[in-house]
């Protein structure tokens, strides 16, 4: 599912969506026949992490993690939705995470947070609220491998897509282009089949699956992903 040689972000011609695949959304008493069934269909595998502090949910610790390592070759994105996102750096990259995402508002200071995942050779990004502006990450533009655009209230599965997304996306879009940077736009919470068209749109390059993937036939879903 690799791009055409030659296509860049900048080309006119469109590129298909790509998928991080949500683990959450798994059967997880079953979890390996789970990554076996999907890892053709995706391109990456979205693990989120969560601590019971900074939302009501308890998911992905470090141990699981490094068995799950095992189980595949595709990237693991960690999702660090907890209250001290420093102190779980290194935990998850002796795992095996080869991005770490943390949420920008549990961060005292987003940028020492950003410098510490790069200094320990991941790529590193931010996810945002659906009630915080862009203008939050500013100062970070630099620093951001991908930025993940929250769509719906944080540690909730199911929920429906905020409606202010898209736009959302469109305005991260045209930063990038328009500073020549090479973040990646990843949109997170309310995938659905009446959505994804909306997020391809506004110019998601990523989407983070979840029953879209393990609850219909992956294969279908990812032809009707490349139509769009």
């Amino acid at each position: 599912m690799k791009l055409p040689v030659g296509l860049t972000m900048g080309h006119k011609q469109k590129s298909m969506l790509k998928c991080s695949t949500s683990l959450w959304s798994a059967d997880l008493a079953n979890l390996a026949a789970e990554i076996r069934r999907i890892e053709p269909f995706t391109e990456r595998w979205h693990l989120d992490v969560a601590d019971g502090h900074y939302v009501k949910n308890m998911l992905f610790f470090p141990d699981l993690v490094a068995q799950l390592r095992k189980l595949t070759r595709l990237p693991f994105e960690v999702h660090l939705m907890v209250t001290d996102p420093m102190a779980w750096i290194d935990p998850f990259v002796e795992a095996g995470a080869d991005i770490i995402l943390f949420c920008f508002d549990a961060a005292k200071d987003p940028g020492d947070v950003l410098c510490a995942i790069k200094a320990r050779g991941r790529k590193a990004g931010v996810s945002l609220l659906v009630t915080e502006p862009l203008e939050s990450v500013e100062a970070h533009w630099q620093d951001l491998d991908v930025l993940c655009v929250v769509g719906t209230a944080m540690g909730i599965k199911g929920a429906e897509m905020d409606a202010s997304v898209p736009a959302k996306i469109q305005s991260a879009r045209e930063t990038i282009q328009r500073r020549r940077l090479g973040t990646e736009i990843e949109a997170d919470g309310g995938i659905r089949r009446e959505t994804v068209p909306l997020l391809a749109k506004a110019g998601a390059q990523f989407i983070v699956p979840g029953s879209l993937m393990f609850k219909e036939d992956p294969a279908a879903m990812r032809k009707w992903l490349a139509s769009l």
